[in-house]
């Protein structure tokens, strides 16, 4: 998959893969990767989905080839980051889905700009932590701000000893990154939990959100709450997966994906109504 670069109004680059159609048709589906990675890693998604949708998969500020956003950035920033990228794209209201850091963008967006999202999807998703898991983030996230990184450490916390593969992979993927823009990003992903987390009620589009069983920090529990808040909400616990569903049990996750973007859109709901 090659990528390229978009430029944003205020001279910022963003990193994408954009593929589609051949003839340039159907919606268009925005994806957002988790701290630590790029835009390769929702590749299984890319090259199911991009048979029927658009789909542009994002480099997160300060990964792969995006810029870095300000300092002392935080999860709102990076929400209007994702806002301005969107309007570059010039392709109108978009699906979007996100992953861990990406899953609170996608959210914030769906907030914040309505008249942006058509769908929102939310993977492995964290949503109000526990005191004690929000001691261990915060802890990690100031480790991270010293120059401390631990790569293996999220792997065991992502994967099971059945991952192997794919576990290698997103290692090389931890070890490419941009130190400054994980630590960026990752204090923006341990003070975010809460930051739109009263916002679930108003998110009236179609809503997935979706979780592996074995996620102990992006947990069932908090899929389930989160479903059950938004009006069109779905929850999807994939039994026998952690944090990298999407990668681990990719045929599930997109089969879940492909439901959510044929819901229905309220007007379409109210003209059948009608």
């Amino acid at each position: 998959m090659m990528s390229k670069t978009l430029l944003l109004s205020d001279g910022a680059e963003v990193g994408l893969i954009e593929v589609g159609p051949k003839d340039g048709t159907g919606e268009a589906l925005v994806l957002i990767h988790g701290v630590g990675l790029n835009a390769r890693a929702w590749a299984p998604q890319i090259a199911a989905l991009a048979a029927t949708h658009r789909v542009f998969a994002l480099d997160m500020p300060g990964h792969g080839r995006s810029d870095l956003l300000s300092a002392g950035a935080r999860l709102p920033d990076y929400v209007d980051w994702a806002a301005r990228t969107i309007l570059a794209l010039g392709v109108g209201a978009v699906n979007v889905a996100g992953h861990s850091m990406g899953a609170l963008i996608a959210t914030g967006l769906a907030a914040d700009y309505p008249e942006l999202i058509r769908r929102v999807a939310v993977l492995n998703a964290v949503h109000r932590r526990t005191a004690e898991a929000r001691a261990a983030v915060t802890a990690r996230a100031e480790a991270m701000a010293r120059g401390e990184f631990d790569a293996q450490a999220p792997l065991a916390r992502w994967f099971t000893d059945a991952d192997a593969p794919i576990r290698a992979q997103v290692a090389r993927w931890l070890q490419e990154v941009d130190r400054a823009g994980y630590a960026a990003a990752y204090r923006a992903f341990a003070t975010g939990d809460d930051v739109y987390a009263d916002r679930w009620g108003g998110i009236l589009c179609p809503a997935l959100v979706l979780t592996g069983d074995g996620d102990a920090n992006s947990t069932p529990e908090m899929t389930r709450t989160m479903a059950a808040t938004a009006p069109r909400g779905r929850a999807v616990v994939v039994e026998g997966h952690r944090h990298m569903v999407n990668l681990t049990a990719p045929d599930r996750v997109t089969a879940a994906l492909r439901d959510w973007l044929q819901t229905p859109l309220m007007a379409e709901t109210e003209g059948l109504r009608a």
